[in-house]
């Protein structure tokens, strides 16, 4: 377990040097500032504008950094050649991929903190309510973040960086595409079709299911029961994927 820690908070310290975190939290600053501006030149309601605009960029800015720096988690690592000084020392891969893992949440975790205080403050500053379902919103995201954060670690394990980039987005956008699928599948008279989108809704994750900013954006809260089974799932998708690395990790030759 110590082993772990050590990796994580390394990988932590090493992140948080990285101006790429900073350029990103600073981009999604500027747009929670700037959905006050836009809600300004809006027919919309002032402070649902403030309130979509600053859950979609704490969003987009958490999956964009999960995505892009947790690619480079373990072939940064192969490409320096450092992965083989780490493997001679009594670390097990797995928990080389554990550390790694965790290290990436500890940073996304601080960056997605600092993206609240600053949401939180514009809506106090601009006097829009603040309700318990912002907060269902935003761990939701974090669930998510998470998840997006294993499916980069787990093609980073097999292949390079930039496919790894290509194929987590691309898993990203059809996560949020399962449920047409489904409709899809609902309405085709062809069973080969059928099978297709079946098999693409039961085997990539369902991200719309972490989805509530919508409702938050207008004060409408979900059951927690709801909230508690959608991190469930999102949890158990995010640990499906991390045994999946681990096991691809082990057997790859150094």
């Amino acid at each position: 377990m110590w082993p772990v820690v050590v990796i994580a908070l390394n990988t932590f310290r090493e992140n948080l040097r990285d101006k790429i975190l900073y350029n990103l939290v600073f981009f999604a600053l500027l747009l929670i500032g700037a959905s006050t501006l836009l809600a300004d030149l809006t027919i919309m309601e002032h402070h649902r504008m403030i309130t979509d605009m600053g859950l979609a960029a704490i969003n987009v800015v958490g999956v964009v950094i999960a995505i892009f720096v947790g690619i480079g988690l373990v072939g940064k690592e192969i490409e320096r050649r450092t992965v083989y000084t780490i493997m001679a020392r009594p670390i097990r891969r797995t928990q080389f991929i554990l550390g790694k893992y965790l290290g990436l949440v500890m940073t996304l975790g601080v960056n997605m903190a600092v993206m609240v205080i600053v949401f939180l403050a514009t809506l106090w500053l601009y006097r829009a309510p603040v309700h318990g379902v912002l907060m269902q919103a935003v761990a939701l995201i974090f669930v998510e973040v998470l998840l997006v954060t294993a499916m980069a670690l787990f093609f980073s394990t097999f292949t390079t960086s930039t496919l790894s980039a290509s194929f987590t987005i691309g898993m990203f956008v059809v996560g949020h595409l399962t449920m047409d699928l489904k409709g899809i599948a609902e309405k085709s008279q062809s069973e080969t079709v059928k099978a297709v989108t079946n098999s693409v809704y039961y085997i990539f994750p369902n991200l719309e299911m972490l989805n509530v900013k919508a409702q938050a954006a207008v004060g409408v809260g979900v059951p927690y029961a709801y909230q508690a089974t959608a991190s469930l799932y999102g949890l158990l998708y995010t640990a499906a994927l991390l045994v999946g690395a681990c096991i691809i990790f082990q057997r790859r030759d150094f």
